[in-house]
């Protein structure tokens, strides 16, 4: 069974900081990029960001750049992402996806690149 679970979701206020960490199982993790992906209530899902196999690269939402950053720790088969100066409009539920095809950097951006997805954490920031 593939798994991916995220966790470190919660309410802080705007300006702040959260880590949500993604530990997945039963896939071989290092052989898959990993992606961030948020969704507001009526709105779609998003890109927020991705990174390559083993962390080499990393791709971002403009609504995010300089904000957020995505790491990966294949040893604890772990993908993070790190938020900083959150913004109320960051409110979503955020999924983490593993992508395992080609071409990756170039279709980072799309959820139909991504295999298998977790069941996702609440981040809400107030104002």
């Amino acid at each position: 069974q593939v798994q991916l679970v995220e966790s470190g979701g919660g309410l802080v206020q705007a300006g702040g900081s959260l880590r949500l960490s993604c530990v997945a199982s039963g896939l071989p993790f290092s052989s898959y990029a990993m992606g961030w992906f948020r969704q507001a209530p009526g709105k779609e899902r998003e890109f927020v960001g991705g990174v390559t196999w083993t962390g080499a690269n990393t791709y971002y939402a403009d609504s995010v750049k300089g904000r957020f950053t995505i790491s990966r720790d294949n040893a604890k088969n772990t993908v993070y992402l790190e938020m900083n100066s959150l913004k109320a409009e960051d409110t979503a539920v955020y999924y983490c996806a593993a992508a395992g095809g080609a071409y990756y950097s170039s279709n980072s951006y799309y959820t139909s690149t991504y295999d298998y997805w977790g069941q996702g954490t609440q981040v809400t920031v107030s104002s």
